[in-house]
């Protein structure tokens, strides 16, 4: 079963902590408000950079509590193909499915009973298939709402439609005054705050007031085209401003097929490029390629030639932040940048009409190429962690290459090879679906035989396996080996004989998975692939375990945790102590086996990887059971039922470990503590948030900064520890170092906090903590 994160109180997820305020639309969001409360499914509409993404989110963070089951943000503006729509709301949520079902399925399933908000960004260029998904989801969840923005309509029953206007124009009374101009006119309120923003000292005065609303009047009260207004005044004296305004509109009045709303906008755009030099012109042309988000090393790769060196990209990315035409946003210790989608869309044009489109779609395919591989390859590597991160921050990106691969002519080869070169990405994220869907989607256009078929034959049998689909895993591997025995490919055929051994294990038939894995560490060995001798000894530890010969099985542990260490192998390593630790428990060494398990706890932790928790953590039960701490097990079974829910439901079993006699022992807790301190105990392990349920698991005290009589009220405990550490100026990476929790979790924290406190930056966390600690 897919769950994700449930509870008594309101959760926002996904929702950007935004770099400026937002300003008015108090009637917009009142209007949307009451709608939500008797509809299943509102829509903003309106033409771009009308500020329907900026309101949606403005909605979410202002209703969150209403949605005790949480509010989550879906942005689809970089979903191409129809069949990722369902799949793309999926991973949104959080959801981690071990199972082959459709992704609506899963969906529909995991959102029949709850009351959460869905904001649908950017449905305008998938229309249909955001409707047919919306309407199953509503279908079978009555308490749901979701908030959509598109250009049109979804055309979907029950869905009512709030046409965004342009923000409120100053007129003629409250143009006497600069206080009773901001406070009558939400555009000129707007072109104010980033106005300041741009050219500090900046203000409406008695002086400037008139130009002010009148360069509002001239924008129309958009909010994109005040934004790049306001962003000139980093040039441009206030008067000098409304001239170039008026110069440039002057050319449009016989423009008379075009929408004036859009006129504006587009005038506002074309200024905005000819502003910039001819090199900042070509990079945002070039950055439109891009899906989501860039970071500067891909946007060097892709760019760089043509006019642009490739040390110029730096400077002239700095450039366009300046001209307010990229976004940027830290991700951890990196800096991504984004485009508008309606500023994205120029640069496409301008791409496409200069002919250089299919050249940089090319360059960009081949980056993320090459990004794949290189990322296989580290894999074996101490930077894993770092190489998986990266893949995540690029997940939009990879999907755009893999589409390229699969619908450009001759190219499909190079699609099927990328997607199998990403089996870590597929597994180690929210994606094990998504993976295997690529996967299948080459495998049925490239039908050759051929390297790139036979790598994706077994990356495909692996996600099989770990989907616990048995019969479609069997089909997969027989014409893995036999493609693998034509092609002489050892490789291949070492990792046929890995998922016929996982197969065999998850059957706890011992006597076939031992000679199956024997040959895949045998063969991995005699082509000098370490990682894949480990995979292949860790399950081997297991079959041994499930066979009886406790005292081999840790022979066989002991040797993967030598060769793990040795090549500085974390991932394999996390798990080679769970399964060497249950081994060790078998034996009847409690304490050995307990210190071995929490390693590897403290491992998969700052891996990052709730999975290999889970699977420690069964291990760990089982001793405490055994240990007769009876209230820590119980305890530890309701942190097991959460982590489960997290990641989709335990992978199939005896895919890591065995847990032989599981049931039996939570029988005997449940008999030692009787049923009601079971139920009680059980419930405070499933109530503890993950980081929580980490320290109760290690034993870990919290530290003086989390004690219940320093929490910071509104803030959870853990929450006040991170805003305190915010206010000490501790990027997420330092406060993930410092608190021992990965830089995900500890952004994720961060944006919690600013949600809670309706804050927009963290300066303003740091300046609250501080007056706190002073009333205190």
């Amino acid at each position: 079963m897919a769950t994700g994160e449930t509870g008594g109180r309101a959760r926002v997820h996904g929702l950007p902590a935004e770099n400026t305020s937002f300003v008015g639309r108090r009637r917009e969001l009142a209007e949307v408000r009451r709608m939500l409360s008797d509809a299943p499914i509102v829509t903003l509409t309106g033409p771009g950079g009308v500020g329907k993404t900026r309101l949606a989110l403005r909605v979410a963070a202002v209703v969150h509590r209403a949605f005790p089951d949480g509010v989550w943000l879906v942005d689809l503006s970089s979903v191409r193909h129809r069949d990722l729509v369902a799949r793309s709301i999926a991973e949104a949520l959080g959801l981690r499915d071990n199972s082959a079902r459709p992704a609506l399925d899963m969906l529909t399933g995991h959102l029949c009973d709850r009351r959460a908000l869905v904001v649908l960004d950017n449905c305008e260029h998938l229309v249909d298939e955001c409707a047919a998904v919306a309407g199953a989801i509503l279908r079978s969840a009555s308490r749901l709402r979701i908030l959509a923005t598109s250009r049109h309509s979804l055309g979907i029953l029950g869905e009512r439609l709030l046409e965004v206007p342009p923000l409120a124009l100053p007129d003629d009374a409250a143009a006497r005054a600069p206080t009773r101009l901001l406070q009558r006119s939400d555009a000129v309120r707007l072109f104010a705050e980033r106005g300041a923003a741009a050219a500090p000292g900046f203000a409406v005065t008695m002086a400037s007031m008139g130009v002010v609303a009148e360069i509002c009047r001239r924008l129309d009260g958009i909010p994109l085209g005040i934004e790049l207004a306001a962003a000139r005044l980093r040039t441009l004296p206030i008067d000098q401003l409304l001239i170039q305004l008026e110069d440039r509109f002057r050319l449009l009045v016989g423009d008379g097929e075009v929408v004036p709303r859009h006129r504006t906008l587009r005038a506002l755009i074309d200024w905005s490029h000819d502003l910039c030099t001819v090199k900042e012109r070509l990079l945002w042309s070039r950055l439109s390629i891009f899906a989501g988000s860039v970071d500067l090393e891909a946007a060097e790769a892709v760019c760089a030639g043509e006019g642009i060196e490739r040390h110029e990209v730096v400077d002239l990315m700095i450039g366009l932040v300046d001209k307010s035409i990229l976004i940027p946003r830290r991700n951890g210790p990196v800096v991504r940048y984004r485009l508008l989608e309606t500023v994205r869309e120029y640069g496409r044009e301008r791409l496409e009409r200069a002919g250089r489109a299919p050249a940089f779609r090319r360059r960009h395919h081949d980056h993320y190429r090459r990004l794949a591989g290189e990322t296989r390859a580290r894999m074996s590597g101490p930077d894993q962690r770092s190489w998986l991160a990266r893949l995540e921050a690029e997940h939009a990106n990879l999907r755009v290459a893999l589409e390229y691969g699969y619908t450009e002519a001759g190219e499909a080869q190079a699609g099927l090879a990328m997607a199998a070169d990403l089996m870590y990405h597929w597994i180690h994220g929210v994606y094990l679906a998504e993976g295997r869907g690529w996967l299948e989607r080459g495998l049925a256009m490239e039908t050759r035989p051929s390297g790139a078929r036979l790598h994706a034959l077994w990356t495909t049998g692996v996600l099989a396996v770990i989907q616990g689909d048995a019969r479609g895993a069997e089909t997969i591997l027989r014409e893995c080996r036999s493609l693998g025995e034509l092609l002489g490919d050892p490789a291949a055929l070492a990792y046929a004989a890995l998922c016929a051994g996982m197969l065999a294990l998850a059957r706890e038939d011992a006597e076939s998975a031992i000679p199956l894995l024997e040959e895949v560490v045998s063969r991995q060995r005699s082509i000098g692939d370490h990682t894949g001798a480990v995979e292949g000894l860790i399950r081997l530890c297991a079959a041994h375990s499930i066979a009886g010969d406790e005292a081999l099985a840790i022979a066989v542990g002991e040797e993967s945790l030598a060769m793990c260490r040795r090549h500085g192998e974390r991932w394999h390593q996390a798990y080679t102590l769970t399964v060497l630790g249950a081994a060790v428990f078998r034996q009847g060494d409690l304490p050995r086996a307990s210190a071995l398990v929490s390693e590897a706890v403290r491992l998969n932790r700052s891996l990052d990887d709730p999975r290999g928790v889970g699977l420690s953590l069964e291990v760990l039960t089982l001793i405490a059971a055994a240990q007769g701490r009876f209230g820590r097990a119980a305890r530890s079974y309701g942190i097991l039922h959460s982590i489960w829910d997290m990641v989709g439901g335990r992978p199939l079993s005896g895919y890591m470990h065995p847990v032989a006699h599981g049931e039996e022992s939570e029988l005997r807790v449940r008999r030692a503590l009787g049923e009601s301190a079971f139920q009680a105990e059980y419930r405070r392990g499933a109530a503890l948030d993950y980081d929580e349920a980490l320290e109760y698991v290690l034993g870990e005290r919290r530290s003086p900064a989390a004690s219940p009589g320093d929490r910071l009220p509104p803030l959870t405990p853990r929450e006040s520890q991170v805003a305190r550490l915010i206010a000490r100026g501790l990027s997420d990476k330092e406060i993930a170092a410092s608190l021992v929790i990965a830089p995900r979790t500890a952004e994720a924290h961060a944006q919690r906090i600013l949600t809670r406190l309706g804050f927009d930056s963290r300066a303003r966390i740091a300046v609250w903590v501080t007056e706190r600690d002073q009333r205190g």
